[in-house]
């Protein structure tokens, strides 16, 4: 296992931070993707909030590895301007943290008016990569239902438009949105970063990792073959606090297996990433 190194949402376990080191610690994880905070989206914290959890992740030994920001997680014709606020924002409270990267979205629409967004969807998330620049922090485009970069066609249009650009990919939103990852991974190969870990079975249901339809076991192989080395876990086993707040209006995951908290919840999915590796 000492090629991957393993990284998670741990807001999925708790909405608590200490609740959140608790669950990585336990689970020998060392990096975490910051999401949640205290019931709070990430975005919402002050820069001294931010400095202060900071001080708690390091004497703790967590590293924050992504800011699992919603930056993208609005309808292409939302303000922009005042969204681009809220992405400069956030890249300050990557840089307290000491995020290496972040995690980004290509904003809501119909599929059907997918194609006569594409350049303004283009424009938008160069302004995004043109603000962060200076900051040394990677952003990465996320696969997701409901956007622009839904599917691997237009994630790739993306890609090729704007090289710094990289790609979060995952498998369990490509199932969902009637792709087979392994076609998608062929197709975004040369741009992705790194790996959420999330499955879903033939139903579009989330599940723990290697017991859906992804071929997890390929796409780790595939992942290990061009060196990636950062995996990080994204259970959706459990309703957790913020999920509702991530979807688009009207719009549902689909979750599956039954456990009595979102500790055992997470842990299991822990569990299950670990006998796949």
């Amino acid at each position: 296992m000492n090629r991957f190194k393993l990284c998670a949402f741990a807001d999925e376990a708790d909405s608590t931070i200490n609740g959140q080191i608790a669950a990585l610690r336990d689970n020998g994880i060392e990096y975490i993707e910051l999401r949640g905070v205290e019931g709070r989206n990430v975005t919402e914290l002050s820069t001294n909030e931010m400095k202060e959890l900071k001080k708690k992740f390091d004497s703790e030994g967590i590293k924050v590895w992504s800011i699992g920001s919603p930056i993208g997680k609005v309808d292409i014709n939302d303000d922009f301007k005042k969204h681009t606020e809220l992405f400069r924002h956030t890249l300050e409270l990557a840089n307290i943290a000491g995020a290496e990267r972040m995690r980004i979205f290509s904003f809501f629409m119909e599929p059907a008016d997918a194609p006569k967004y594409k350049n303004k969807v283009i424009e938008q998330l160069g302004t995004f990569l043109e603000i962060a620049k200076a900051s040394g922090i990677v952003l990465c485009h996320e696969n997701e239902k409901h956007i622009y970069g839904d599917i691997p066609e237009r994630c790739a249009d993306i890609h090729k438009a704007l090289s710094d650009l990289r790609a979060v990919f995952d498998p369990a939103n490509f199932i969902q949105c009637d792709v087979e990852p392994m076609k998608a991974w062929d197709v975004l190969a040369p741009y992705i970063d790194y790996l959420h870990m999330k499955d879903a079975d033939a139903d579009k249901v989330v599940v723990p990792a290697g017991h859906g339809v992804a071929n997890m076991p390929k796409i780790l192989e595939k992942y290990a073959s061009v060196g990636g080395s950062v995996i990080s876990l994204e259970p959706h086993l459990y309703e957790f606090v913020g999920l509702a707040s991530l979807e688009r209006e009207g719009a549902t995951t689909k979750i599956g297996q039954s456990y009595k908290d979102k500790r055992e919840a997470f842990d299991c999915a822990v569990k299950a990433l670990k006998e796949l590796i």
